[in-house]
């Protein structure tokens, strides 16, 4: 029988280059292709149009938007129109976003349990075509419906998972959602505390664990030579360790670490920086919290992330030969 996995997307490939990534993860049995929508670079949307209109198969997950940016009205509508295009291949990820970059561009991420509850709640009402009327403190709407008058009126089985990483916010997951977007840059062993709080969420919705799908981002660099594939991934952890510190704390990474390379990069951060500060970030970190390394110590991690109950890898590919990593882990 095939393994679940699937390929993560974000934005160090050119577009083009990534309809032809997951056209080739499509023919090597890769369930699912998620497109990222971290920093201010690369919309999801666009780009899950384009991948759904060239593939037949594999299914188009954003990993994640946030529930912040897009009115509930038009979030519904994106996603039928995404359906419109795939039928039942499309996967809503949504995630609570981040500090600086939401301040930033001045929203404040006050109650963010409250926020995503009434995002998910009628975002999947809307997308079961009812007509809504909600007003909570986040989502205010009178009598709207997805009012389609060419095309399928029908239900869209759209499921909606949420990349969580706090603990209330994995709880509620568990509550709510379809599934989970398992955290990246974590070890393995997070996944028992996560599984747990998914756990208690289930049981308040009347479901059980196994009813919540799993899936979990695994940065993944792939290269003949390991010490090549550690070293691209050492670039990336210098970056996310700076700018994301939700991942910085759930990674286990000290403080101290954390602050020297915080002194180093600005943001966003130049290349000159990165390389100024990678040094910080020690091997053993990086075979702790990453998939890196050869082809066959990657699947070894890989097995560890699904041993601690990972239901489908999404692997963040690190480095620049994409197929090699798609090869790897070719279902084909």
């Amino acid at each position: 029988m095939n393994q679940r996995v699937a390929l993560y997307l974000q934005d160090a490939h050119d577009l083009r280059d990534g309809l032809d990534y997951v056209r080739y993860a499509e023919n090597h049995g890769f369930e699912a292709v998620w497109q990222a929508e971290s920093r201010l670079v690369r919309d999801a949307i666009v780009p899950m149009a384009a991948y759904a209109a060239v593939t037949e198969r594999i299914k188009v997950g954003s990993g994640v938007i946030n529930n912040w940016t897009r009115n509930i009205g038009l979030l519904a509508a994106t996603f039928l129109t995404l359906d419109d295009l795939a039928p039942n291949r499309i996967i809503c990820g949504i995630g609570a976003w981040w500090d600086p970059l939401a301040k930033n561009v001045g929203i404040e991420r006050r109650k963010p349990l409250l926020a995503m509850r009434e995002t998910v709640t009628t975002l999947r009402r809307l997308l079961n075509m009812e007509r809504v009327t909600f007003h909570g403190e986040f989502v205010h709407v009178d009598g709207i419906e997805l009012d389609v008058v060419h095309g399928r009126r029908e239900p869209r089985n759209v499921p909606i998972f949420i990349g969580a990483t706090g603990d209330l916010m994995m709880e509620m997951t568990g509550e709510i959602a379809d599934g989970a977007v398992l955290n990246y840059c974590v070890p393995p062993v997070y996944n028992e505390k996560a599984l747990e709080l998914l756990e208690n969420g289930a049981k308040k919705s009347g479901r059980t664990l196994d009813q919540i799908d799993r899936p979990q981002l695994i940065v993944c660099s792939v290269d003949m030579d390991h010490d090549k594939a550690i070293d691209s991934t050492r670039e990336l952890l210098t970056q996310y360790l700076a700018q994301q510190p939700h991942i910085a704390k759930a990674s286990g990474v000290s403080q101290e670490i954390v602050n020297k390379i915080q002194s180093i990069l600005g943001w966003p951060a130049t290349h000159e920086q990165i390389q100024k500060a990678k040094h910080l970030v020690p091997e053993d970190l990086i075979l702790k919290i990453t998939a890196s390394g050869t082809p066959d110590e990657a699947r070894a991690k890989v097995a560890e992330y699904k041993k601690n109950g990972c239901t489908c890898p999404i692997l963040y590919p690190v480095g620049g030969d994409v197929k090699l990593l798609i090869d790897t882990f070719s279902q084909t």
